[in-house]
């Protein structure tokens, strides 16, 4: 299983005056069980990108494969798709709306035809797996934090049993414990199942620890791909379009100025540990 990007371009308001690119000329290829960070400032296309891998939007020119077949010939069966490629959205309360969480969490696998049995297995199976309390299984899911509101809707995309998990923004607005809570959720989801995941976000420290790859999205185009390391030697630029490396990068980076033997590589607090203790013989 892979997803593959040939040539997409995408064009909002095509043939009127308020028409511009949302994706010029992207190619990519998500390859199975990847763990991938897609960043960008608001208004780069990352949003626009992942929408095209699930076939929410159809290339204005360009192809989406999925698994090798073309998701936008007309007998491609997209609701097989939607099931295999699962989109959380960066604001949960916009996919939850039943009247308590398991209820919520049933709807995606009820809607591929199973039985109930299999449906609430699915169901229970998912909660559990994303650390969910039996307690609030039958509580409204708009009673619920922040944090637990995204456990809620990544269950129910988990509950369809996908190939590959994409969240969009899915620390926005959690405080810091909270943001560390889900990002170690999702990287031991990926640890586990083994499945496809890409995580977009507009901060490096989000994904500095977690991900095995980074696409960087600016007005419109892949400004970066590569693993993490290679991309943050590239800070400058990545200052030039509005984003920033890491705290551990730039930290690095000035004791590899000031003198210190380290490698201004790191990208990991882990890392930067052991080459700071590497440095002072310890």
């Amino acid at each position: 299983m892979s997803i593959i990007l040939d040539h997409v371009n995408y064009i909002y308001d095509e043939d009127t005056a308020m028409a511009h690119a949302a994706l010029i000329d992207v190619n990519l290829e998500i390859p199975k069980g990847q763990f991938i960070g897609l960043i960008g400032h608001t208004g780069s296309g990352k949003s626009t990108l992942i929408q095209h891998m699930n076939g929410l939007v159809k290339p204005t020119s360009g192809n989406v494969y999925f698994d090798g077949k073309d998701i936008n010939d007309p007998d491609f069966n997209k609701k097989d798709l939607r099931a295999k490629v699962g989109l959380v959205f960066q604001y949960p309360e916009h996919q939850l709306f039943e009247t308590d969480c398991f209820k919520d969490v049933c709807f995606g696998p009820k809607n591929l035809g199973l039985p109930q049995k299999e449906v609430e297995l699915r169901a229970y199976e998912a909660l559990k797996q994303v650390g969910f309390d039996d307690d609030y299984f039958y509580q409204s899911p708009f009673d619920l934090s922040g944090g637990q509101k995204r456990r809620v809707a990544i269950a129910g995309v988990l509950a369809m049993k996908p190939e590959v998990l994409i969240l969009d923004e899915p620390t926005a607005g959690l405080d810091p414990k909270g943001r560390e809570d889900i990002l170690n959720l999702i990287s031991s989801l990926h640890r586990e199942m083994g499945i496809t995941i890409i995580l977009v976000s507009h901060s490096m420290d989000d994904v500095a620890d977690y991900v095995q790859r980074i696409i960087v999205m600016n007005k419109g185009r892949v400004a970066f791909d590569n693993e993490p390391k290679e991309v943050f030697k590239h800070y400058k630029e990545l200052e030039e379009i509005g984003l920033a490396a890491p705290q551990v990068t730039y930290v690095m980076q000035e004791l590899s100025a000031a003198g210190f033997n380290v490698d201004p590589g790191a990208t990991t607090l882990e890392e930067a540990k052991n080459e700071i203790l590497k440095c002072f013989g310890i």
